[in-house]
């Protein structure tokens, strides 16, 4: 074995008993765990080049040695082993999630929650994006005299709703004319080009149906905004009322409820799984954390994130395959409940 494979072992096995223990490694305790046939001062010599290099610390002079945050980003990228979710905790997760099917926001929630129960650590969850989504359908529910509701249906399964009201007595034959015209009006349409050019089109273009028309044609420009707009759904953050270090956290709770940052954060997640370990996140309330995230897709295309925020000490193979499971039975949910919208 060469000198720098053996460092690579040692540092693994530190990683492990580290990850399970939560106690310094030391020199003798590593010969028998990483299975070397060396001598203890070899392995101390190579235990102290590895400090130098950054990938362990020392937390006191006659201690073993502990991770850095650069020591677990070595083995997440070198060593780690991946293994996907038993097909047992698959069917479970699916189990949870079909209970809060009735829209993609109550499927994302409840993702969160679960993802939540099977870490232990605070998750979250964006709703589908809105590129490349388009109007599915448009209906309208009358709930008074002069006031009805316009419910948008977008391609990516989101429903919004918005109120309007009429300076005339809505009846239902002008209900009706609004379902038909403004739904071949704005059917495949994409969301986010509904605003004021659009609406302002659209009124000269129905003419004297114009005079009927402004009130629903907002409603509708309003709904594709709501629509455009990515939430964020949370679990507890109860968990995050104190750091993993046992100190009290109020910034990283702040930053957790403010969905706008959150918002923003999350949607620049890359494509695929990925996990930023301590002072790779660029927020420095995340700095002594592990934020890992993985997207969920819709009819192939990647859509909202999935996250969860660990302590640095985690078992990251395991979040991994948590996280990736749980979007992948999200995504699939939420295209069965477009199905049934068609």
């Amino acid at each position: 074995m060469t000198p720098a494979a053996r460092k690579q072992k040692i540092l693994a096995a530190i990683v492990e008993s580290y990850i399970g223990s939560g106690e310094p490694v030391g020199s003798k305790s590593l010969i028998g765990a990483a299975g070397l046939d060396v001598s203890s001062a070899t392995v101390r010599n190579d235990m102290a080049e590895l400090t130098a290099q950054g990938y362990l610390a020392q937390p006191h002079t006659s201690a073993g040695r502990v991770p850095t945050a650069q020591g677990y980003r070595y083995y997440v990228d070198n060593v780690m082993r991946m293994q996907p979710l038993a097909q047992v905790a698959t069917a479970y997760i699916r189990d949870v999630l079909q209970k809060h099917s009735g829209s993609p926001e109550e499927i994302l929630q409840g993702a969160a929650d679960i993802t939540e129960r099977l870490t232990g650590s605070v998750a979250l969850a964006t709703t589908p994006g809105a590129d490349n989504c388009r109007v599915r359908r448009l209906s309208f529910v009358q709930t008074g005299r002069h006031a009805a509701m316009a419910v948008l249906i977008c391609s990516n399964g989101v429903v919004r709703t918005r109120l309007f009201r009429c300076a005339f007595v809505i009846t239902p034959e002008i209900l009706g004319m609004f379902d038909k015209a403004l739904n071949e009006l704005c059917a495949g349409v994409e969301v986010a080009s509904i605003g004021q050019p659009f609406i302002q089109t659209a009124a000269v273009r129905f003419g004297e149906l114009s005079l009927f028309m402004p009130p629903a044609l907002i409603a509708i420009m309003e709904a594709c905004q709501l629509a455009s707009k990515v939430s964020v759904r949370h679990s507890s953050l109860s968990r995050m009322l104190f750091d993993y270090s046992g100190r009290f956290s109020r910034e990283l709770v702040e930053y957790l409820q403010n969905e706008n940052d959150l918002s923003v954060m999350l949607s620049r997640r890359p494509q695929h799984t990925d996990v930023c370990i301590g002072r790779e996140n660029s927020r420095v309330e995340l700095q002594n954390s592990a934020l890992f995230s993985a997207r969920y897709t819709i009819e192939g295309n990647p859509s909202g994130v999935l996250a969860v925020i660990t302590p640095l000490r985690v078992d990251y193979a395991r979040i991994i395959a948590i996280i990736e499971g749980v979007a992948q039975c999200a995504g699939e949910l939420i295209e069965e409940l477009i199905d049934t919208k068609e």
